[in-house]
């Protein structure tokens, strides 16, 4: 998530409107980074951080992808760990979350990932929530969820 700020990037020093608002893991504490400096990877390794926790990221072909995503992509927040799903041999986008009445429409094709009576639970502002994604290649749904 990206919000309006009038505070400089500890990065690039910059003040360019926009801060990020996610996960970021890294031995210090750092707030405030710029969507530039993500893109371009220069956050991740002034800081020697990374956006996602590799652990929780389905696997993929590349080792170009999961550097793409560890070091050039934002997260997103959810309750508790966040998983990255693929499809493809690549990593899905993130399209945003997602509660039961987002996607009771194509429910069906994501029971694979999420069982229908969990499904059902979801809801978009409390716990337990869903994480849609899309796959890239083939435009498959795929669903992830946590709960608090």
């Amino acid at each position: 998530m990206v919000v309006l700020v009038d505070n400089p990037c500890p990065v690039c020093q910059r003040k360019r409107g926009y801060s990020y608002v996610g996960p970021f893991y890294s031995e210090g504490e750092v707030h405030g980074i710029c969507p530039w400096c993500i893109k371009d990877g220069s956050a991740a390794r002034a800081f020697g951080g990374e956006f996602q926790d590799s652990a929780a990221c389905e696997p993929v072909s590349s080792s170009e992808a999961l550097d793409e995503l560890l070091h050039r992509t934002p997260g997103y927040n959810g309750w508790q760990q966040e998983q990255w799903l693929s499809h493809c041999g690549d990593f899905c986008a993130y399209l945003g979350s997602v509660g039961y009445e987002d996607i009771s429409e194509f429910a069906e094709d994501l029971a694979a990932d999420v069982p229908l009576e969990m499904m059902e639970r979801l809801s978009k502002e409390r716990s337990p929530t869903g994480y849609l994604f899309r796959c890239l290649t083939c435009g498959k749904s795929r669903l992830a969820w946590d709960s608090d």
